[in-house]
């Protein structure tokens, strides 16, 4: 791709996703943080740049892999245990005109996570200990001018090593489902994965990311000693695969390591390690798949607009049918106690007047008196107390308020159900059936409307060569 054409698709990808961003925080946050759907606003955590997510065990190479991508060291690497820090590394271009890739800026992680610029504010809750274990770097690698690289601490083995001060998995949990990418890292001599690679896998991925946004890699395969041996660790990686996410495929698995600092002699033809020619380009394979993570982006903001938009849809549906069915009741509760009073209002006149207790304007006065007391006391004391019964007939029978005709719905429901039941437990005499019935329209109008042209400028993209 021409340089030209590549500048042009950037500013387009760029001009698609801020069209996107907008949307969500216009239309979308309005009724999430409105109605409990959301505590924070809907973009916060799309409005960045592309991230990419690496996981693995302490030896699996991450931090070299980093390095190799940006052509730098910016990451410390070793065998052992070298960094426990969550590291975002983006880009930021130096001043100078020297070409070494090098840490231009480092920012600590309670400045970070204090910032509304970044989509991290929402890992405060994490606590001081993880706050100590967060930082910022910025690179000036080119690798880096469209997207975000998350290092992670390596994942531990032991329980006793797990006591970290923070809940990794639910850290690792939220960078995932921020994430437009994940590539999780395995070495020949941890394949089996330990106690957080087996819950990561097993469990807090599953719930946050979708199957395609997880590329596995095996890394360092020039530490195998021969063909059989990187035979047998792949097989064995591929069993535990099968194990732990319970896939009944063999997910893709590049095979990588470091040419710089790569541990085999493959000039010569009768090499053990003659394979790893083979294999070469996996690495290229991977950073190409690294670098299309803009476009990644694009079909997952595509893809959380029109969840998040069916969802939040689905919500404001329920809560029509709920204070539909709410006025309803309260018509019927006000008809029947007008009748009720208008009776007993004529029967205690009619009482009075056939007893001889005063003409008929006196009459009247005590049948209109008697009328409007009953309805006021109606009103007052038991009005309140059938409203609220059938407010807890209805918070107890929701699924009555929706239809349910197929899978998707049954799904979306189950995502919006809680805030429902939370909304209409604190805060139902806050519905507004003419406000419900505006912001359902507009997004009615989002996924009718809107939400086609975003998928065409995605297939428009698709068309630029």
């Amino acid at each position: 791709m021409d340089e030209n054409l590549s500048s042009y698709k950037n500013n387009y990808i760029t001009t698609l996703r801020d069209d996107i961003v907008s949307i969500i925080s216009e239309k979308l946050t309005p009724a999430a943080e409105k109605y409990g759907y959301s505590d924070s606003p809907l973009e916060e955590n799309v409005k960045w740049k592309p991230k990419v997510l690496l996981l693995g065990n302490y030896s699996s190479g991450k931090s070299t892999l980093v390095n190799d991508f940006l052509g730098g060291n910016i990451q410390r690497t070793g065998q052992a245990p070298t960094d426990d820090t969550f590291t975002v590394i983006a880009y930021k271009e130096a001043e100078d005109q020297s070409d070494e890739i090098r840490v231009i800026e480092e920012r600590e992680g309670r400045s970070v996570l204090n910032d509304p610029e970044y989509p991290f504010v929402g890992l405060k809750k994490h606590g001081d200990r993880f706050l100590a274990h967060f930082r910022l770097k910025f690179v000036n690698s080119p690798f880096l001018k469209q997207l975000v690289i998350i290092d992670t601490p390596g994942m531990l083995d032991s329980v006793t090593e797990t006591d970290r001060g923070y809940n990794y998995q639910d850290v690792i949990g939220e960078l995932a489902q921020n994430s437009d990418l994940v590539l999780l890292l395995f070495d020949p001599h941890k394949t089996a994965t330990g106690n957080e690679a087996h819950t990561s896998i097993r469990e807090t991925l599953p719930k946050k990311c979708f199957e395609d946004r997880i590329l596995f890699v095996l890394n360092r395969v020039d530490e195998c000693t021969s063909l059989e041996d990187f035979l047998q660790v792949y097989g064995t990686l591929c069993w535990n695969l099968s194990q732990m996410t319970g896939r009944k495929d063999i997910p893709q698995i590049y095979f990588t390591y470091s040419p710089h600092v790569a541990n085999h002699d493959a000039n010569s033809a009768d090499s053990e390690k003659f394979f790893i020619q083979k294999i070469e380009n996996q690495r290229e394979l991977l950073k190409a798949a690294v670098l299309k993570a803009p476009h990644y982006q694009l079909d997952h903001l595509a893809d959380f607009l029109d969840t998040h938009c069916e969802r939040l849809h689905h919500l404001l549906e329920v809560f029509i049918q709920y204070k539909k069915k709410m006025n309803g009741n309260r018509n019927r509760f006000i008809f029947f106690m007008t009748a009720f009073s208008i009776l007993l209002g004529l029967a205690a006149g009619g009482a009075g007047f056939m007893n001889g207790l005063g003409d008929l304007v006196f009459t009247l006065t005590i049948s209109a008196g008697v009328a409007v007391g009953t309805i006021f006391i109606g009103m007052l004391i038991v009005f309140p107390y059938f409203r609220n019964r059938f407010h807890e007939e209805l918070l107890g029978n929701l699924d009555t308020l929706t239809k349910k005709k197929h899978q998707n719905r049954i799904d979306s429901w189950n995502a919006v159900k809680q805030s429902v039941v939370e909304y209409l437990t604190e805060s139902r005499q806050n519905l507004s059936l003419r406000k419900l019935r505006k912001e359902f329209s507009m997004l009615q109008e989002v996924m009718e409307i809107e939400m086609p042209e975003v998928r065409e400028g995605l297939q428009q993209l698709n068309r630029i060569e």
